[in-house]
C-alpha cells in the first residue's frame, strides 16, 4: 500500500472514522492523526512512528469550548491563554478528565491540548464527532514534516492517506506550557515566545529538557535529528577537512563549498527560518555528507530560542548506520 496524497477532506474524515489514521497539515508541522478515543487507531500511531509509549500524545481540538470536556480544573492562565493563541501553535497541558484514554497520554494524567490553525485541519475537526490524537508525522526522532511529500517519503508505505495542506506556514511544532499549581511553565519553546506570554498571564518558569518520561512531547533530550551527524560549531569556526555541509542562519561559513551550505535566512528573518529549517536539515541529510555543521543564532532571545533549542536537540543524536 502506498499513500495517496490529497485535498479531499471528507476522505481523510472517513478514514478516521474507520479507525485508520491519516496524515494532516497543520500550521507548525504535518501531523499523524487518529481517534483520540480510539485505543487501537492511537495503537497504531505509535507503532507507524516507532515512536516510545512513554512520550505523550498532543490531542487536536475543533474550539476552545471542547477543553472543558476532555480537562478539568482548568486554570485561568489556560484559559486567557487559550482566548489569546488558539487557533495557533500553542499546546496546553492540563489535568485529564477519564475519557481521555491514558494510552494517548503516555500514563499520565494530564492530558496536551492544542487548537490548530489550519483551515483543511480545522474543517476536517468539524466533521467528526471526536478528537484528533496527533504528534508529528515522521519516524520517532527524526525531523519533523512540513510538506506532504516529506511524510510520503518516510511513511507513504505504512499510511492510506496524506491530507495535502501545502507547506507548514510556520515550521517547528508549538510552544508548550504546563502548570504548576496554577503557575504555568514553559514545557517547549515554539514561536510563540515566553515575552508573548507573559504579556498574558505575567512571569513564567521554564522547564524544557529530559532525558526520560517527558510531561510533554518535544522534551526529550534528542530529538528532531538527521541521520546524518550534526555538529555544532561558532558561526567563523574552522571546519576539518572533508566531504561536509553547513547549514547557516544569515551568514554562509568562510571556508565551505558555497554549493554544500544553506542559510536559513538571507535577510536574518527568523520566522523565515523557522519555516526553512525542517526542509534544510532535510535536504542537508540527503546530501551524502560525513558531517553537517551548524551555527545556532547568536540571538538567542525570543523566536530564535525555538530554532535553537530545535538545533541543539538534533545535534544530540549520532547516526546509527
Amino acid at each position: 500500500m502506498k499513500a495517496e496524497i490529497g485535498t479531499d477532506i471528507d476522505k481523510a474524515a472517513q478514514l478516521l472514522k474507520e479507525g485508520q489514521v491519516v496524515a494532516i497539515p497543520t500550521e507548525t508541522v504535518y501531523g499523524l492523526a487518529a481517534n483520540c478515543f480510539d485505543i487501537r487507531a492511537v495503537s497504531t500511531v505509535f507503532e507507524v512512528k516507532r515512536r516510545p509509549n512513554f512520550d505523550p500524545l498532543i490531542v487536536h481540538i475543533a474550539s476552545a469550548a471542547i477543553m472543558d470536556e476532555l480537562a478539568r480544573a482548568i486554570p485561568s492562565a489556560a484559559r486567557e491563554l487559550a482566548a489569546t493563541f488558539w487557533p495557533g501553535p500553542l499546546t496546553l497541558v492540563l489535568p485529564k478528565r477519564e475519557i481521555v484514554p491514558y494510552d494517548v497520554t503516555a500514563g499520565l494524567d494530564t492530558v496536551a491540548l492544542r487548537m490548530p490553525n489550519h483551515p483543511m485541519t480545522l474543517s476536517l475537526l468539524s466533521k467528526l464527532q471526536f478528537p484528533l490524537a496527533a504528534p508529528s508525522a515522521n519516524p520517532f526522532g527524526y525531523i519533523s514534516p512540513t510538506t506532504a511529500w516529506h511524510v510520503m517519503q518516510q511513511l507513504g508505505y505504512m499510511i492510506p492517506y496524506i491530507l495535502d495542506g501545502g507547506p507548514a506556514e510556520i515550521g517547528i511544532e508549538s510552544t508548550i506550557i504546563g502548570f504548576d499549581v496554577d503557575a504555568p511553565v514553559i514545557l517547549r519553546y515554539g514561536i510563540i515566545t515566553q515575552s508573548d506570554i507573559e504579556k498574558v498571564v505575567g512571569k513564567v518558569k521554564s522547564r524544557v529538557h529530559t532525558s526520560a518520561n517527558p510531561q510533554a512531547p518535544g522534551m526529550l533530550d534528542s530529538h528532531y535529528a538527521p541521520k546524518t551527524r550534526l555538529c555544532l560549531i561558532q558561526a567563523n569556526e574552522e571546519i576539518p577537512d572533508g566531504y561536509v555541509a553547513y547549514l547557516g542562519f544569515q551568514q554562509r561559513h568562510p571556508t565551505i563549498d558555497r554549493n554544500h551550505q544553506i542559510l536559513l535566512s538571507q535577510t536574518g528573518n527568523i520566522y523565515e527560518a523557522a519555516r526553512n529549517l525542517y526542509a534544510a536539515l532535510r535536504q542537508l541529510d540527503e546530501g551524502g555528507f560525513e558531517c553537517i555543521y551548524v551555527s545556532l543564532i547568536t540571538d538567542a532571545s525570543g523566536e530564535a530560542q525555538a530554532i535553537n533549542d530545535r538545533i541543539t536537540r538534533a545535534a544530540q543524536t549520532l547516526p546509527t548506520n
